[in-house]
């Protein structure tokens, strides 16, 4: 009996190892509501931003970044941060066109929009 039940015990995790339980419903909505809310927050952060913010002040606000460029020019860095505010299309991937970008020149806030990178 107690090697029946020892064998049980070693092989029931291989048996069950590719057993998966989904709790909560469709990916898809799981998915929606998931970039829906991260959208709605950046836009809410970066409606409360301030010009000549800290970088760093940002960055802890906003999290990572969707993408990141820099750029120095003469004695000025520009760095570019783009966060996703909007969906163009429900492809799941995020594309600039689908950030709102904020500028900072030498550490400090500058601007967001597209006029904002524009004008550097």
């Amino acid at each position: 009996m107690k090697k029946l039940m020892l064998c049980t015990a070693l092989v029931a995790p291989m048996l069950l190892s590719g057993c998966v339980i989904s709790v909560g419903g469709d990916d898809k909505e799981h998915y929606q509501a998931s970039w829906e809310q991260r959208e709605y927050n950046n836009r809410k952060h970066i409606s409360n931003l301030e010009v000549n913010a800290h970088f760093e002040d940002v960055t802890r606000k906003m999290g990572v970044a969707d993408f990141n460029e820099m750029v120095g020019e003469g004695d000025h860095v520009y760095r570019i941060l783009y966060y996703r505010t909007q969906r163009t299309e429900d492809d799941g991937i995020t594309t600039k066109d689908e950030c709102t970008p904020l500028v900072f020149k030498d550490n400090r806030l500058i601007g967001w929009g597209e006029e904002a990178v524009r004008k550097i």
